[in-house]
């Protein structure tokens, strides 16, 4: 259950061109409100069974973070028929694999088998839906796993605590504000009484979508799903009012401390629009643009060329409320951090006023047709792809046709969608810098 709180995002262009296969799916809706996605692919005997629930850590009472990631855990417990601490042997021992991953705005259970286990692992989430098992054993056993995990990827991590910095630092408001895997004390302060409740109002079937991909029988599948989802009750509907955050008017400047790490950092973060948002799109490109691969902007520039830097890189790190636009720069030898900012600025301020050449242009699109093809290239990949492009989106076909949004981007709009977000005034300058004893 590894969770990528921070990562680089590296594209390859190849020397070809790529052409995508049209996913063909069907999708309907349960009486209980539960969103069915169908995708057959008889090219291999595998299927992949997945159930995506609508809950992250933005859900959370802020005095208990980290429930939705807890639950990712907690739900390998055991359930009504499966006694705890044997999830993973059934699935094991038929072949199959299974893995499951929280975001800030979803959380997400898959499993993939033969595909003559397909009822197997739909009665398995079926199962986790139904008749969990939510008791003080349980909770007890996943708060020390979660504690273990914090301690591996976030405290003792370098960079670990980065994204956690800027984030409350750019959402004052809005529950963006924390991380997904919460604070500890949280966890230790939560009732049994509060994870139960926690379970009835987000783990319905109205709050899911079940995706079934794969080498399978389309009608018998849909008897199987109605047979073990259909009389599901459902649960009450839920309303989100999240808070709205005020815009960045002026450079906020912050630092930011860890005992992991020798060499310092530097980024500059700007709030961006949700991933829905055509900007999202194009802010994505001037990503790749300024810093996918050696020969980008960035790189070249001050890696490169001026030797500045250890790295560099840009992030669009977009979600479904808000997103985070990162530049950020690790300096070579005795550079000073502001000097690094000052050069990422005048590459940014060459994108405002400037557009790029038509032949970064059509290197660009190549790059993200191929990794368009890429994205759906696994049956599991495509599963994944239908579950977040309905509930996230709120269009399944984007599976087929997001690549026109990126193939209909113009280079002025590049220019323009620069300007409109990537000021001084609307960023926050965050130094993360070794933490020394007194610190």
């Amino acid at each position: 259950m590894k969770k990528c709180l921070f990562s680089l995002t590296a594209f390859v262009l190849a020397g070809f061109t790529a052409f995508a296969q049209e996913v063909k799916f069907e999708e309907y809706d349960l009486d209980n409100g539960m969103h069915v996605i169908l995708h057959q692919d008889n090219s291999a005997p595998v299927v992949t069974t997945s159930v995506m629930y609508h809950v992250g850590a933005k859900d959370e009472n802020p005095e208990r973070t980290g429930f939705a990631h807890f639950f990712e855990h907690l739900l390998f417990e055991g359930t009504k028929n499966i006694e705890r601490g044997e999830w993973f042997t059934i699935v094991s021992s038929n072949g199959g694999s299974n893995n499951a991953n929280t975001t800030d705005d979803r959380t997400y259970y898959y499993e993939v088998f033969p595909s003559n286990n397909v009822e197997l692992g739909l009665w398995m989430e079926s199962e986790r839906l139904l008749h969990p098992i939510i008791n003080q054993i349980g909770v007890d056993t996943q708060n020390e796993v979660v504690k273990e995990e914090k301690r591996l990827r976030v405290d003792n991590a370098p960079y670990g605590h980065f994204l956690e910095y800027v984030k409350q630092e750019m959402f004052k408001k809005h529950p963006y504000k924390g991380t997904t895997i919460g604070k500890m004390e949280h966890l230790d302060a939560a009732t049994l009484e509060e994870f139960q409740a926690f379970n009835k109002k987000f783990y319905v079937p109205n709050n899911a979508v079940l995706v079934v991909a794969g080498d399978i029988d389309v009608p018998s599948v849909k008897k199987m799903i109605q047979d073990y989802f259909g009389t599901i009750p459902r649960g009450e509907d839920i309303v989100r009012n999240l808070p709205k955050e005020d815009p960045i008017t002026e450079t906020i400047s912050a630092k930011g401390y860890d005992a992991n790490i020798q060499i310092p950092a530097v980024v500059a973060a700007y709030r961006t629009p949700s991933f829905k948002d055509r900007d999202s799109y194009v802010l994505n490109m001037i990503s790749n643009y300024l810093s996918s691969g050696k020969s980008s902007k960035l790189y070249k520039r001050i890696v490169d060329e001026k030797k500045m830097a250890l790295q560099v890189g840009a992030f669009n790190v977009s979600q479904e409320d808000y997103g985070l636009y990162l530049l950020f720069g690790l300096p070579l030898g005795d550079v000073k951090l502001n000097d690094i900012i000052s050069e990422i600025d005048e590459e940014i301020l060459k994108l405002q006023n400037e557009l790029i050449s038509e032949k970064d242009y059509q290197k660009l699109q190549n790059k993200f047709e191929n990794q368009f093809v890429n994205s759906n290239s696994s049956i599991s990949g495509i599963a994944n792809s239908l579950a977040r492009y309905y509930m996230l989106y709120g269009d399944t076909n984007l599976i087929n046709n997001e690549i026109d949004i990126y193939k209909s981007i113009t280079r002025e709009e590049i220019q323009e969608v620069a300007k409109k977000y990537l000021n001084p005034n609307q960023r926050l300058i965050l130094e993360y810098l070794p933490k020394k004893d007194n610190e």
